[in-house]
């Protein structure tokens, strides 16, 4: 078969020059929703990083448990910013596997993630409960408006705000900064009481030396071919909760983070350290 046979055509505006942040990571979720550029790239990272395959999935399966657990906790609205290309159990399914009535808004600037969702939601979504949108994290308000025009979300009802390895990405400004965590103070001030944030992001902080040594090549590599990355420490990362209130147990590795939520049939990774997981991870409820 020929790489063009294998690859179906790119939606409008796909830009095939560079590997895309959502592809290589749906890649390594062993996903399809991929080019030749992607896997090329994502090919090379493994070689030099095998571990970031399990932590990629580490990652995911404590997105499962978030939804999971909010979902028990009473949340029934869902908004995943940088959703990325549907694959392995998506926000919607694993909400409506408790609670068939949730609710949920995919947000991505990447077309081939936004045509994905919105091709997975027409044929297993239902369309009053679930949307999925082209917006920027980068401007809150303009996002914040395009899901309200969804008409999927009540404004008046706790949300629950998924911001899920997606921040250590770097969101630059028209001067080049990273505004991300400017970008998530604004999120922090729109959701309504008794809402609540989920974040999870690549730290160097407290990892092991070896490990530290590969985040460091991961850097040059995603810098140098795909999209600048920014790891931040336990702190960075704690203050993107604001004064949110971290629901127990607190901040931690991926793979601690409520691990009795875990699906029955989801893939079982265990690291020989628990920091090799190297993504740092909470969720805080606003007051």
């Amino acid at each position: 078969m020929t790489e063009s046979e294998q690859d179906p055509f790119p939606p409008q505006g796909v830009d095939l020059d560079r590997p895309s942040v959502a592809r290589v990571y749906d890649w390594y979720l062993g996903g399809t929703a991929n080019w030749a550029i992607d896997r090329e790239f994502g090919e090379r990272v493994l070689a030099a990083f095998p571990l970031l395959r399990p932590i990629a999935i580490a990652n995911r399966l404590y997105l499962h448990r978030v939804v999971r657990h909010l979902v028990r906790l009473g949340v029934r609205q869902f908004i995943d910013i940088g959703s990325g290309v549907p694959t392995m159990g998506n926000t919607h399914q694993v909400a409506d596997e408790i609670a068939p009535d949730s609710k949920v808004v995919y947000v991505d600037n990447e077309p081939v993630a936004v045509a994905h969702s919105q091709v997975l939601l027409e044929q297993h979504g239902d369309p009053k409960r679930h949307a999925a949108i082209n917006a920027d994290l980068r401007n809150p308000d303009r996002l914040w408006q395009r899901v309200i025009e969804t008409g999927v979300i009540d404004l008046d009802e706790p949300i629950a705000l998924l911001l899920i390895a997606v921040l250590h990405v770097q969101q630059p400004g028209p001067d080049g900064v990273d505004v991300g965590p400017r970008a998530v103070a604004r999120y922090r001030e729109l959701l309504p009481p008794g809402s609540y944030l989920a974040v999870s992001h690549i730290t160097d902080e407290d990892v092991p030396d070896d490990i530290a040594d590969k985040l460091v090549e991961l850097k040059r590599m995603y810098d140098t071919s795909s999209s600048p990355v920014i790891w931040r420490s336990h702190a960075e990362i704690r203050e993107l909760l604001g004064n949110f209130d971290l629901v127990p147990p607190g901040m931690g590795w991926t793979p601690d983070w409520h691990p009795e939520e875990t699906g029955p049939t989801s893939p079982v990774i265990e690291f020989d350290r628990p920091n090799e997981a190297v993504i740092w991870a909470g969720v805080g409820r606003k007051p």
